[in-house]
């Protein structure tokens, strides 16, 4: 019997699907797709701002296209001519540079050649998906051509009707564009989805240049880590977290991706830096990289943000007392005169004990020309378009864990003690655990979004930096030691026992149980701290129910790398190592072609009907099917086009 509480949002979805026919015809296609292989999905994590290596490993589909031609083509391609196939699906652009500046007729030959090699390649890729689902893939102003080119029994380079498709390209000197729109087409069959496990910025070249490619790809999901949200906070105005950004940025000679990148202007810090540290040595802020900047200046400037971030922290922990994080502020436990500084209980001596703007009776109180640095900074990031931008895009296509088929994926921990149970933080007033944690703090920072709220806009200063969040997950974040102790013992963070526990295979399952996942066979995916490979360390750990994909991604870490690849088949995972430039790619055939292990290899290939994706489709059909009862039944009428 039909709910007439159901009604309303029958009468939507007839809106789509006016008639019986319409109704049954989407059905079937729904159940088509749950009968295909599941989709292949690629995650990375920790990218970390290597924008060229990134783009590089999207092109590539993370190493899986070189095989995929090598089995199309075998035999019939030389070497060279694989090479050249390879190089235009990743730059299609720069490949056909050269060929650009050539006559009409050699243009035509290149464009035929390569096209009937794309086209062969879709048609082998289109066999995963339905045609809607081939269609999409294709861009939507390529659509109509790519369709016809594909689904034709001849190739380009047979002639006849291709050719007629084609033609006005090189007439009018656009062949660039369908090489283009072929190469993102074979891209984006190869890969169903791409998720970046957080961290996309800091340290490497430029964030803004990650972002930008990544909000080009057709499904990107992104599961923020602790970077994430202080560029996140940093957009809404918190003032901590920009003095975060811009001290890591400074550290790491990266203002270009501030100045260039998001149109922030660091004049306000250079000012800072030239009055009050304009004597100051600042040797312990040298700068890891090369700017266009004095690297006098440029340590003086990080010092400057260094304790203004501090003090801004200060007044974090003190008008959020229920972060429990007052022992971290350690401006008020400096002794200026002695010239040591008070942690945990124990004193040490400072490496650098000059202090020109603490004031000892009011440390956390900024000077009038660290107000006006802050206030001049907070206007530029809030009034940033690009900025904006990208970190709506953040929060639309971001979330703080996934799950994918039998993967459980998340940046850093579910925090626990060291017995293994779930740890409470309060969101709301309320505590939290476990999952109900993960969906609080995501449901906070979309309010911080959309309201804007100082309780919610300080809360993700503390998934950057706090003990129990999940993006976190250590003891303490010991930047101030970094910069001013020498002892090493004071440099030790020390980790959630997630990560130990992780290579036990019990508490993998209650881990997989309370997020809803196969218990047994769950597999949980999370990145945050690199891997060791050098030290002997693996990615899968000795459970082999947990894996670790940080693998120091950014040049400043080790620049190697992990793709987690779910595909129908089992997982598995490839270890990237450095890439050198686009130059290389296209003019010597440099690839990133990684290390391949098997994490898991499925006894049947999965299709989507066993993933989260099919739960979400048998629910659409189970609403079709409702409608339909509703059209019979005569309680909704049909309208016939």
């Amino acid at each position: 019997m039909l709910d007439t509480r159901e009604l309303p949002l029958l009468r939507a979805l007839a809106g789509r699907y006016p008639t019986t026919e319409a109704a049954l015809a989407e059905i079937g296609h729904l159940r088509a797709i749950l009968s295909l292989p599941k989709g292949t999905v690629h995650v990375v994590s920790d990218v970390h701002g290597e924008h060229r290596k990134l783009k590089h490993i999207i092109n590539n589909a993370s190493g899986s296209l070189r095989p995929l031609v090598e089995r199309v083509f075998g035999d019939r391609l030389t070497a060279g001519e694989k090479r050249a196939l390879l190089s235009v699906i990743y730059y299609p652009r720069e490949s056909y540079a050269p060929v650009a500046r050539g006559a009409e007729a050699e243009r035509r030959a290149y464009l035929r050649w390569t096209l009937a090699r794309e086209v062969e390649v879709i048609r082998e890729l289109s066999r995963r998906y339905t045609l809607r689902q081939v269609d999409q893939a294709f861009p939507a102003d390529m659509r109509g051509l790519l369709r016809e080119l594909v689904s034709a029994r001849a190739t380009p380079d047979e002639g006849g009707t291709l050719d007629a498709l084609v033609e006005p390209f090189v007439q009018h000197g656009r062949e660039i564009e369908l090489l283009r729109a072929a190469a993102r087409a074979i891209r984006n069959l190869t890969v169903f989805e791409l998720v970046v496990a957080g961290d996309l910025g800091d340290r490497g070249p430029r964030l803004d240049k990650v972002l930008e490619y990544l909000m080009r790809q057709p499904r990107a999901r992104v599961v923020w880590g602790n970077h994430d949200v202080s560029w996140m906070g940093a957009s809404l105005g918190q003032e901590a977290l920009i003095a975060t950004v811009v001290r890591l940025s400074l550290r790491y000679g990266r203002l270009s991706q501030l100045e260039e990148g998001f149109g922030i202007p660091v004049a306000p810090v250079d000012r800072l830096a030239r009055t009050a540290y304009a004597d100051d040595p600042a040797e312990r802020f040298a700068v890891r990289g090369e700017g266009l900047r004095d690297a006098l200046l440029m340590a003086r400037m990080q010092k400057a943000m260094a304790v203004l971030q501090f003090k801004l922290e200060g007044q974090v922990c003190r008008r959020r007392p229920d972060y429990a994080l007052e022992h971290r502020c350690l401006l008020h436990r400096i002794d200026q005169r002695a010239g040591t500084v008070a942690i945990d209980g124990e004193v040490y001596p400072l490496l650098d004990a000059r202090f020109p703007t603490l004031d000892p009776g009011d440390p956390y109180a900024l000077t009038p020309d660290e107000a006006a640095c802050i206030a001049l900074l907070k206007e530029s990031f809030l009034k940033s378009p690009v900025l904006a931008r990208r970190m709506r895009w953040m929060v639309q296509q971001g979330t703080t864990w996934l799950r994918r088929d039998r993967a459980l994926i998340f940046h850093g921990c579910v925090p626990v003690d060291g017995a293994g149970e779930l740890l409470p933080f309060a969101v709301d007033g309320e505590p939290r655990r476990g999952r109900a944690l993960f969906d609080a703090l995501e449901r906070a920072v979309r309010r911080a979004f959309r309201a804007r709220a100082q309780e919610d806009v300080d809360l993700l200063w503390y998934l950057w930096t706090g003990p129990l969040s999940p993006m976190f997950g250590k003891d303490r974040m010991t930047t101030f030691e970094s910069y001013f102790v020498a002892d090493a013992r004071t440099h030790r963070e020390t980790k959630n026992p997630y990560f130990h526990l992780i290579h036990d295979a019990g508490f993998c399952t209650r881990v997989c149980r309370e997020f809803g996942l196969d218990e047994e066979r769950g597999l949980i995916v999370n990145g945050h701290v690199p891997v060791r490979v050098e030290q002997g360390e693996s990615p899968i750990k000795a459970s082999h129910r947990a894996v670790t994909i940080d693998g120091a991604f950014s040049e400043a870490y080790g620049d190697k790398g992990y793709t987690l690849v779910l595909e129908a088949s089992g997982a598995r995972l490839a270890q990237h190592h450095h890439f050198t430039s686009v130059e290389q790619a296209v003019e010597t055939g440099e690839d990133i072609i990684p290390e391949i292990s098997d994490v898991e290899v499925y006894e049947a290939a999965r299709t989507v009907g066993d993933t989260e994706k099919g739960e979400e489709l048998a629910r659409e059909i189970e609403i079709l099917e409702r409608l339909i009862q509703a059209y019979e039944d005569g309680v909704l009428l049909e309208q016939p086009r």
